[in-house]
């Protein structure tokens, strides 16, 4: 996991070098200063020329002067070292779940997934910044300052030995019984997460329904259990405090008290003022690294939760890779399914789709019928490999899709889904996602034939109208009108349409139809809908049904020969559906 995280660090190895290094110099520094006091205070005592105390003033000074400089550099380099190491990682993690197929994303959740760019990534870049500052510093610092009390007190810093292990075994109590707090809260946050993102998301079902307060007790509940974890572990925590003063006013009374009688009983010979002045200095020293180490102990362990729950998202592998040579054009829009059968995991007890067997010629309209739950969708997303099949194969223009370079094959496929995001920015730059280059004038043609285009001026803003993040400042059928005006753009070998007409009325839809035949004559056109009105007229008519095909074939064909389409069309003209 260290190698993997390390490999973030990239550009920022200079920053952090240059932080290792400062904070050396500034822990010698900072230990050899008492030292030089030490020597001051017997000068004074001494009586000794004002020359020389000065000299040794001036250099005390200098010192402390660049003890300063090397500290205040370090937090600067390690600032940039830590954060460019977060930068790194969050973008190594972001880049990994672009890659991932919708089985890999289901395998974790969209808030777990959150929680691990945000939160986890936060736990970790703390760390980071510790451990080259902190982590260094301490550990120098203690050994350092045992070696020059020994060198300053001889057989009284025996004070500082006997309390360091006392201190040392009281803070790895405290970390070890306040780790299983942390690592609960992790998990927490991944239900804290989903619970907020689930209320943003419907938070018109919310208010529809007056069920607020409800969604109020839910998050609070998440939050208390969360705080009451935190809580458990920072009481714990804080026992560090009063461990360490203890052991901090043990030393100095010790100090105080046998190294004035020393003094006294050898009149300045075994030991001075300025060693005893000196020995409480590095005795201060000793403890707050000490407190420091444990500081970095609670942390790491907090966080290596958190370096648990990056890797695996840098260790899943896509079930979705490019094969050594894959085929780099699509020649056409004729797809054939042969024998396919689809599982959403390899863990699933029952397929989601099963033996299908299917050819569509290049160009057709093809339309496909069926009661929720019959994987309508599931079968055409096999065709821009957002799932893989799990038997048999699909096939475009006559090439296993798993044989395509996925961005050459999905640059081919155009969806247009009935719940289609649209993203923060204006209308021009949600339609461009069909085509980068698209000009204003070819905007205006996908708009006019989604039937887009009278609504967009409506706006004062017209195509520069903002979309608010999700599309919310624009209603349904409006959304889906220019989700479908971005497809459109993008001039697809193939079109799938999975209900993208539900929220516009039947005049529209029939409209945006006629379109597609001027515009895109030779794309083959799928079309998912629930509306008979909608397939009617298609070349080829599916009627799916608990993940099988069960019948194939035009309208007038259908009507006559299969009972589910018939009884369909039957409830939708007796509602007069088609007449709305």
């Amino acid at each position: 996991m260290i190698k993997k995280l390390s490999s973030c660090i990239r550009e920022y190895k200079r920053p952090t070098i240059i932080t290792l290094v400062l904070i050396v110099l500034e822990v010698i520094i900072e230990c050899y200063i008492p030292f030089l006091t030490a020597n001051l205070v017997n000068d004074i005592k001494a009586d000794v020329d004002l020359n020389i105390i000065l000299k040794s003033g001036g250099i005390l000074v200098i010192l402390a002067m660049l003890s300063l400089c090397c500290g205040g550099i370090a937090a600067f380099t390690c600032s940039k070292a830590s954060a460019g190491f977060a930068k790194n990682l969050r973008h190594d993690l972001f880049s990994k779940i672009q890659g991932y197929s919708f089985e890999n994303i289901d395998k974790f959740s969209s808030s777990s997934l959150v929680t691990r760019l945000t939160t986890d990534v936060n736990n970790v870049q703390m760390s980071y910044m510790m451990i080259i500052r902190i982590a260094i510093r301490s550990p120098l610092m203690l050994i350092f300052a045992i070696f020059m009390a020994w060198r300053m007190g001889g057989a009284l810093a025996g004070a500082f030995v006997a309390t360091v292990p006392v201190l040392g075994f009281g803070l790895f109590m405290i970390g070890k019984k306040a780790m299983p707090a942390f690592r609960r809260v992790f998990k927490k946050y991944d239900r804290l997460n989903e619970s907020i993102e689930e209320n943003v998301r419907g938070m018109r079902v919310v208010k529809g329904f007056s069920r607020e307060e409800y969604e109020k007790e839910k998050f609070k509940v998440a939050a208390d259990d969360i705080c009451m974890d935190f809580t458990k572990a920072d009481r714990i925590v804080a026992l560090n405090g009063p461990l360490m003063q203890l052991c901090l006013y043990f030393t100095m009374i010790f100090v105080l008290i046998v190294g004035s009688k020393l003094t006294i009983e050898s009149k300045g010979v075994d030991l001075d003022v300025g060693q005893i002045s000196a020995m409480l200095t590095y005795g201060m020293q000793i403890l707050i690294s000490l407190m420091m180490l444990s500081m970095i102990y609670v942390m790491t362990t907090m966080s290596s939760e958190s370096v648990k729950r990056i890797c695996e998202v840098l260790d899943e592998k896509s079930l979705l890779t490019n094969p050594e040579n894959p085929v780099m054009k699509v020649k056409d829009g004729s797809i054939d399914f042969e024998s396919v059968s689809l599982k959403y995991s390899a863990k699933a007890k029952k397929f989601a789709l099963s033996d299908i067997n299917l050819h569509i010629k290049s160009g057709m309209t093809v339309g496909i019928i069926g009661g929720t739950g019959s994987s309508k969708s599931s079968l055409v997303q096999l065709i821009p490999r957002l799932y893989d099949t799990t038997e048999g194969s699909v096939k475009v223009a006559g090439v296993d899709v798993k044989d395509y370079d996925i961005k050459t094959l999905r640059d081919s496929v155009a969806m247009v889904l009935q719940k289609n995001q649209l993203f923060a920015g204006t209308i021009k730059d949600n339609l461009r996602w069909g085509n980068e280059q698209a000009t204003d004038e070819e905007i205006i043609k996908a708009c006019k034939l989604a039937q887009a285009h009278e609504f967009v001026t409506s706006f004062e803003e017209g195509y520069d109208k903002f979309i608010e993040q999700g599309g919310t400042n624009v209603s349904g059928g409006q959304k889906q009108r220019l989700c479908i005006a971005r497809a459109l753009l993008k001039k697809p070998k193939i079109l799938i349409l999975d209900d993208s007409t539900s929220a516009v009325d039947t005049k529209t839809d029939a409209l945006i139809r006629n379109g597609f035949k001027s515009y895109i004559p030779d794309t083959t056109k799928i079309i998912i809908a629930q509306r008979v009105s909608s397939v009617q007229d298609a070349d080829m008519i599916i009627v799916m049904d608990n993940g099988h095909i069960t019948d194939i074939g035009t309208h007038s064909e259908l009507v006559n020969t299969s009972a589910i389409y018939k009884e369909v069309y039957e409830q939708q003209t007796q509602g007069g559906d088609d007449n709305e």
